[in-house]
């Protein structure tokens, strides 16, 4: 019998160095992009107002991995590891992995978020039990979509009002997905 899939407590791509998501990690977080409506705009979930409030969902997102659901990864440049630039999630689903990012403004295009889709996405199909990985991104966030393309996901279809973006609206909005498979 094949191991269920994981990610390993730490990642590294040419440029980015990534690893397991720590509840202490609340204040860099929290400062980084948590509480920056710019950055949550197209989340799905509205900024953070506290570090406490931050610290919570790191709770949440930390037993997930513990329960091997999803892989909560925060992301560093090599050259800079003290410097938080985001999070990378990577979702278990039966046969398939969705991922989710963020990344601090300042961090915004510089091939990032494209680096670490393009590790990680090989990573997950590498595994015999994992044959689709996903991702989603709103209509409206351009960006996002650049970076699932260059990451070598194909643009799938459009999902007609399917994820709430509460920075935008409080209603289900249009998203696209994009995937690659095995």
């Amino acid at each position: 019998m094949t191991a269920a899939y994981r990610l390993p407590e730490a990642f590294e791509t040419e440029r980015y160095r990534l690893r397991r998501l720590r509840v202490e990690d609340a204040p860099a977080i929290f400062d980084a992009y948590a509480s920056d409506p710019a950055v949550t705009k197209y989340l799905t979930w509205k900024p953070s107002e506290t570090v406490a409030e931050t610290a919570a969902v790191l709770k949440i997102l930390s037993s997930n991995w513990d329960r091997g659901e999803s892989f909560p990864m925060v992301a560093f440049h090599r050259k800079q590891p003290e410097d938080l630039l985001g999070m990378f999630e990577a979702r278990l689903i039966g046969s398939r992995v969705n991922y989710g990012y963020v990344l601090k403004a300042a961090a915004w295009g510089k091939g990032c978020a494209s680096e670490i889709m393009r590790a990680l996405i090989p990573h997950a199909l590498s595994h015999p039990e994992i044959f689709r990985t996903e991702a989603y991104c709103d209509v409206d966030n351009p960006a996002s979509a650049r970076v699932l393309e260059k990451a070598g996901m194909i643009r799938e279809g459009t999902l007609r009002r399917y994820l709430v973006h509460p920075n935008v609206s409080e209603e289900p909005r249009d998203c696209f997905v994009y995937s690659k498979v095995a």
